[in-house]
């Protein structure tokens, strides 16, 4: 079994006003900071609507979940939010079991992005 090698990109959906980091493979304490690194140069371009689409990666550890709790601490403040695309039962799974998929939208394509940013910001209290 060979491991999906790692890669970050990002676009920009400019009809939407979305900024998307795409990942594939495992984001872990080791790839965390490429993608930080990508959503950051987005963010200080003016984005408050980032997308971290997860559809083709297999992990995320701690350090990435703070890294994306992170990035919303930053939009959010100006209106803006993170919406995460996943379609991995062991993402979602950590997801439920840390309750930031009580905290974030997760949506299962990149295509429902649009919508979970004008449902507004998650939160557990609302």
């Amino acid at each position: 079994m060979s491991a999906t090698q790692f890669a970050v990109h990002r676009d920009r959906d400019d009809a939407a006003a979305i900024d998307v980091v795409a990942v594939r493979g495992e984001i872990d304490i080791f790839t965390a900071p490429d993608v930080k690194r990508a959503a950051s140069e987005a963010i200080e371009a003016g984005a408050t609507r980032l997308v971290i689409d997860l559809t083709e990666s297999t992990f995320v550890d701690s350090t990435a979940l703070g890294m994306i709790i992170g990035l919303a601490k930053r939009v959010r403040p100006a209106g803006g939010d993170v919406v995460l695309v996943n379609v991995d039962a062991d993402i979602a799974r950590t997801l439920a079991i840390t309750g930031l998929d009580e905290i974030f939208h997760v949506v299962d394509r990149r295509s429902a992005a649009a919508a979970a940013f004008e449902a507004g910001p998650r939160s557990r209290e609302g």
